[in-house]
């Protein structure tokens, strides 16, 4: 599981027309009017699925809110989640909730966030429901999103052998000492 980034609805800036041989300066940015949102999601390695929240903020208790999510889809389940060095995910309250509802945080190495196959997702998400698009709203954005995952899950497969011919995976691997 992993956080998406920062998803904005906000209108670039437009060219504007030069007058005189002088052009009109833009911004660097844009105006984030309506603020940025927040997309926590998890991907079951079992189904391919992709299970998501978009929320206004990223801290610690929307983390923990979806875990309790998660844990109520597979109640019976030992859940083991992969995830990078986030310090939400660190938080003592969320380290305690999940040692009380077996739930194993797995955390990643610090910059190894390739290993997370929900990375690759991610990018799917990136391209195909947000790249090149220009949303007025959050709601708009929110349905884009929601409209490819609901098509992704319709047609998700099992994830199996991750990285099947990256030399990574031989046991004669040499690995530099940092």
């Amino acid at each position: 599981m992993d956080e998406f980034r920062a998803v904005e609805s906000a209108t670039p800036p437009r060219p504007g027309l030069a007058t005189h041989c002088t052009p009109v300066r833009q911004r660097a940015t844009y105006t984030r009017d309506q603020g940025v949102r927040h997309m926590i999601a998890a991907l079951d390695l079992d189904t391919g699925r992709l299970h998501y929240r978009i929320r206004d903020r990223k801290r610690w208790r929307e983390f923990l809110s979806f875990l309790k999510n998660l844990r109520r889809r597979w109640p019976d389940q030992r859940l083991y989640l992969i995830l990078d060095n986030f310090s939400p995910h660190k938080h003592p309250e969320v380290r305690d909730w999940c040692a009380a509802n077996r739930v194993d945080l797995v955390f990643l190495p610090t910059y190894a966030s390739w290993l997370n196959w929900i990375e690759a997702e991610f990018a799917a998400v990136r391209y195909v429901a947000l790249g090149g698009t220009d949303h007025r709203t959050h709601t708009e954005q929110d349905t884009a999103i929601g409209t490819y995952i609901r098509w992704h899950n319709q047609r998700a497969r099992p994830k199996t052998g991750f990285a099947t011919g990256a030399k990574i995976r031989h046991p004669d691997y040499p690995f530099k000492a940092a």
